[in-house]
């Protein structure tokens, strides 16, 4: 597809409604995934089950889109590379966990929106007005409050505890991957379907699984029960689910502002749903991260729409 090929009008703000959908739905699916290791499943294996749950909504995408894929050389390596970088961070974040201190590692990662921010404020010349710009800062700084914990960190030998520094330079890896990710998610919107994107991310995910299993340690138990693989099932769907959303997310908003909008509003609505059902209030800090998760929500929502086109020749079809 060219990139000066017909261009028509869509709905306005429709980054919007998706980029909500997608919070809505990685929020509940925060509040419930770590259920299954919890009941006895393993990480590496949920990955398995969470590429699997990525083949219903990538092929009822492509049904709406009257099963046009695109094959072309372009089409095919971004799409790879928007799979492999998401996987691909998601291997190395396993390894990370074993070596380092989760409550250092997730602060850490969760900062991938600034490399999409500069990615795309240098290299696709977005911009927002003094609004978006508040909105995007105030969540940045909210995203290391969800998951930073001074009790751990207290009660740790100090931040090298678990081989060195090997954890903080696979977080940076894990952080950059997604960060780019965003990135070429955008990028590649600009010249083929949301469909197809999604479809690259769903072979890719498959293609990585076996490293996944392999990377299972079978000598503790696994719960192979309704409550193991089929619990995360129906969890990991939401997550697949809010992939492609935010796919479409990215093919009708602008990265820097999707990107901290829906990192910083799904924790937000994984604390919501973790407060009602278990009625506790969040640490201090956490309370202070959903505070500037809410003002920098409402603040993204009130930026205006950095684009509002789609290429007529790919039409994709509304999820």
């Amino acid at each position: 597809m060219s990139d000066d090929a017909p261009r028509e009008a869509i709905g306005p703000r429709t980054w919007l409604l998706y980029a909500f959908a997608t919070t809505i739905l990685w929020g509940v699916w925060g509040a419930f995934t770590g259920l299954s290791a919890e009941r006895g499943f393993p990480e590496t294996l949920v990955y398995c089950v969470w590429s699997v749950t990525m083949i219903p909504p990538a092929l009822y995408a492509l049904a709406r889109a009257g099963w046009r894929l695109d094959r072309d050389l372009r089409s095919v390596v971004y799409g790879l590379i928007i799979g492999l970088l998401g996987a691909g961070g998601q291997m190395v974040l396993f390894c990370a966990v074993t070596t380092g201190p989760a409550y250092l590692i997730f602060p850490v990662i969760s900062l991938s929106p600034i490399v999409t921010i500069a990615m795309s404020y240098v290299l696709l010349g977005e911009r927002t007005n003094i609004v978006g710009a508040t909105g995007i800062l105030l969540a940045l700084l909210a995203l290391p409050l969800f998951d930073f914990s001074p009790q751990g960190l207290s009660e740790s030998n100090g931040p090298g505890e678990g081989g060195g520094l090997g954890w903080f330079l696979l977080s940076l890896i894990v952080m950059v991957c997604w960060g780019v990710q965003a990135f070429f998610m955008k990028l590649a919107n600009r010249t083929m379907s949301a469909e197809s994107i999604f479809f690259y991310m769903m072979v890719t995910g498959l293609l990585l699984a076996p490293v996944a299993w392999a990377m299972t340690d079978f000598a503790r138990p696994v719960n192979w029960g309704a409550d193991g693989p089929y619990l995360a099932a129906g969890i990991q769907l939401l997550n697949a689910i809010g992939a492609l959303t935010l796919v479409y997310a990215f093919r009708y908003g602008q990265a820097i502002v999707v990107s901290p909008l829906t990192n910083a509003g799904a924790p937000l609505m994984t604390a919501v749903i973790s407060l009602v059902a278990v009625g506790t209030l969040p640490g201090q800090l956490k309370l202070v991260g959903l505070v500037l998760a809410c003002i920098a929500a409402l603040l993204l929502a009130l930026a205006p729409d950095g684009e509002t086109r789609t290429d007529a020749e790919t039409k994709p079809t509304a999820f």
